[in-house]
């Protein structure tokens, strides 16, 4: 195999100029040149480390739903214990968690407006208890919610007025399929 002769210039250029530095600096002070060539080590051993367990790192910590086929979603409990899945509601995406004690799609106000609800025209005549109590709501209409391959058109859902870490993906929502069902530490949904 014959190497790229750029590549080994640019090679060579680099180890020189280390090269050079390291003789200075243990020429001027060994001790502490040999520290820092401990330091710098070991950050670049970590760095390797660390891409190399990304994978598995981000699997765990932030688990992914897939789209196993156009009808059929499988998503992995999150760290938190739920449920986290992402729609797309008029064409924006939204992560949802999924509540199976939420009767309806509840929308916080900041993903309502994403998806291009104003707020300001909404009229917050309902309630729904929370865990942070009793909340106003607005009923909207989602042009269309989508999950993978799988869309829904014209779906209602409520938009609640006040502090909601997530959106909840409810029941209304969950019924439209043939099977909500669990396997192992994995929600799965089909149509």
């Amino acid at each position: 195999m014959i190497a790229d002769p750029a590549r080994l210039v640019f090679l060579a250029l680099l180890l020189v100029a280390l090269g050079g530095f390291l003789v200075v600096e243990f020429r001027r002070d060994a001790g502490s040149a040999s520290r820092a060539v401990v330091a710098w080590g070991l950050i670049f051993v970590a760095v390797v480390a660390a891409a190399g367990l990304w994978e598995d790192v981000r699997r765990d910590v932030l688990p992914r739903q897939a789209v196993v086929s156009p009808t059929r979603i499988e998503v992995p409990v999150g760290p938190d214990g739920h449920f986290h899945l992402t729609a797309e509601l008029n064409g924006v995406p939204v992560r949802f968690v999924v509540d199976t004690g939420a009767s309806s799609i509840a929308l916080r106000p900041r993903d309502a407006e994403r998806v291009g609800i104003d707020l300001d025209r909404l009229v917050f005549a309902g309630r729904a208890r929370t865990a942070n109590g009793l909340v106003p709501t607005a009923t909207v209409r989602l042009d269309s919610v989508a999950i993978g391959e799988i869309l829904d058109e014209n779906v209602p859902a409520l938009v609640i007025r006040g502090e909601v870490d997530r959106s909840l993906l409810g029941m209304d929502y969950l019924s439209r399929f043939a099977r909500v069902g669990f396997e192992g530490g994995t929600l799965v949904l089909e149509r």
